[in-house]
């Protein structure tokens, strides 16, 4: 039997949407700062040569910075001045919240509330700045080094000034970015950080469609594989829906207490989502793949066949090209060992056994203490291995059709993982705000009616 806010939200309609001034304005706001984000993607550092670049950016594909140009929206490949995105914010969080569980003291900072909330942001922000200067230098020395190895000078004045210029201006993108997306948090719908992300991912998607349907209009791809290529898309995101809404729940009970009815046991349960680690995973697994091909890409002709450690890192490329079977192998099991590492971090058995205990709560059936700890470890072992299973269907599904029925088009993976979770969300936030806006409707009804009985 659905419940009164399962009733409420299945009779919200558009013309409730029309009347949540409230929620349109955060809407506006969303979109208005996702545009500011990509006019900022076209922006280009101090001192590039746009079509140089534009060359160079052709002959060095296939590395780990194809995978972060994905997140974001090409501004990696036009080396603008948001090129590195949200990306090390990104990974300056993951090892925050990976401190977290292996430090004490930052363990204890954490469980400060919102003042160790706000030290814990803090030290990710001093992160990312960190985080960025690094790999701005890097990339500013990389595309000097990748410019004369392949005959093309993308950077007009090569030295210092242009290296210290890029660091400082990728900093500003990167950091304006990150108050962007904490803006569009707290005044706009959704979480602010994820929404670039995605809205990164979707720039490539016209471009993806067009080159889909021009294929199949010339006859390259034939159209019955075009129909399956949309259907299996299609499924994909059914399936990504189905599996992250997915959960375990464990049933929760707490004393008697007396009531207006008598003695009654309050009952709640515990959520565990089947994909626990999220998107976290393949993200991993990627970065590692490809950290090779992307070392050979920097190092050019200098390194080939000038030593043993050249020629030991191009014949590891050649094992590690997308759709190889050694490729698929270490991705699926980077994913494995990833989702199991990762979900370790986020949920802790013996921490959540004993807040039950404290607060007088316990599993029917399970003793409080050490045995709610084991069945909670045994529990969050069997949903972790259908969740990396999951992950690695998802992630090593469109690697093998891009290399064996030669489609190009991306069927999944992160971005397609990232794209349909965000959504969810979302959706998921616009609907509680038209779900308040129902329920203030509804208070002002009631005092009204109360007014007038008086």
């Amino acid at each position: 039997m659905a419940s009164a806010a399962d009733r409420m939200a299945q009779s919200i309609s558009l013309a409730k949407f029309t009347q949540a001034t409230d929620l349109k304005k955060r809407l506006w706001f969303t979109i208005g700062a996702l545009i500011v984000f990509r006019l900022l993607s076209y922006v280009p550092l101090p001192g590039i040569d746009p079509t140089a670049l534009g060359l160079l950016s052709q002959r060095t594909t296939g590395g780990v910075l194809d995978f972060f140009n994905t997140f974001s929206g090409g501004s990696l490949s036009r080396m603008s001045l948001i090129a590195l995105g949200v990306m090390p914010y990104i990974t300056a969080s993951i090892v925050v919240q990976l401190a977290t569980s292996l430090s004490p003291k930052l363990a204890a900072i954490k469980k400060e509330g919102e003042s160790g909330r706000k030290k814990l942001n803090q030290i990710t922000r001093y992160g990312t700045v960190g985080l960025t200067a690094i790999q701005g230098y890097f990339i500013a020395v990389g595309l000097e080094t990748l410019g004369a190895t392949n005959g093309l000078q993308a950077v007009i004045e090569p030295g210092m000034t242009f290296r210290i210029a890029a660091v400082i201006s990728l900093i500003g993108g990167t950091m304006f970015l990150m108050w962007l997306g904490e803006q569009i948090t707290s005044r706009g719908i959704g979480n602010g950080v994820s929404l670039i992300i995605m809205a990164g991912i979707v720039a490539h998607l016209p471009t993806t469609l067009i080159n889909l349907l021009e294929g199949g209009r010339s006859g390259s791809l034939d159209p019955l594989r075009l129909i399956g290529i949309l259907v299996a898309v299609v499924a994909l995101i059914l399936f990504i829906c189905f599996m992250e809404r997915a959960q375990r729940r464990i049933l929760i009970q707490y004393p008697k207490r007396a009531t207006q009815r008598g003695m009654q046991a309050d009952r709640s349960h515990l959520p565990l989502k089947i994909n626990t680690a999220g998107v976290i995973p393949p993200i991993f697994a990627s970065s590692l793949l490809l950290m090779p091909l992307t070392i050979s890409q920097f190092a050019g002709q200098r390194v080939a066949g000038e030593s043993a450690w050249g020629d030991f890192i191009i014949s590891l490329n050649q094992y590690l090209q997308h759709g190889s079977p050694v490729y698929m192998l270490l991705y699926g099991a980077g994913i494995v060992f990833f989702s199991f590492f990762y979900t370790a971090v986020v949920f802790n058995p013996e921490e959540t056994a004993d807040n039950l205990k404290r607060h007088g709560g316990f599993i029917p059936g399970i003793r409080p203490g050490k045995n709610t700890e084991n069945y909670f470890d045994y529990v969050l072992t069997r949903i972790t291995v259908i969740g990396a299973a999951y992950l690695t269907i998802i992630c090593l599904l469109p690697e093998y059709l891009v290399s064996a029925l030669s489609i190009p088009f991306y069927l999944g993976g992160t971005s397609l993982l990232i794209v349909v979770n965000v959504t969810m969300d979302t959706v998921t936030q616009i609907q509680s705000h038209l779900l308040a806006h129902q329920y203030g409707d509804l208070i002002k009804k009631a005092k009204l009616r109360g007014a007038r009985a008086r």
